[in-house]
């Protein structure tokens, strides 16, 4: 009877409906993963770039700084000659102590301090 469900169009139909099931589950798990998983390798290529450009412009500044206390200064002569690399030294390990609390405080302030060895987790 030409009136009756069940035939070949319904399971056709139902197929279909299962593929367009199917496609839709694969185009939101790829919109879930692959986008932010594209999202994160630009953001961490552009702060490996940004890194590398500052750490090579703070070489190039303290080198400067070396230069301008060995050749613009008359006080580090003769036995004082090493004081001009300790300035810098000491400067450069200014710059990265600084550089290592901004990361320690922007870290603490988005997600708390860490937990203490008492404290309960």
């Amino acid at each position: 009877m030409p009136g009756r469900g069940g035939g070949a169009d319904d399971r056709s139909g139902l197929t279909a409906a299962g593929n367009d099931a199917a496609q839709l589950v694969i185009d939101y798990a790829k919109q879930e993963t692959v986008g932010p998983i594209q999202a994160l390798g630009r953001f961490v290529g552009w702060g490996a770039v940004g890194s590398m450009a500052l750490s090579v412009g703070l070489v190039l500044l303290l080198l400067a700084l070396l230069r301008f206390l060995q050749g613009e200064t008359d006080a580090f002569h003769g036995n004082l000659s090493w004081v001009p690399y300790l300035i810098v030294a000491v400067v450069a390990v200014l710059i990265m102590g600084l550089a290592g609390w901004r990361v320690y405080q922007g870290a603490a302030r988005r997600h708390g301090p860490p937990p203490t060895k008492g404290s309960p987790s």
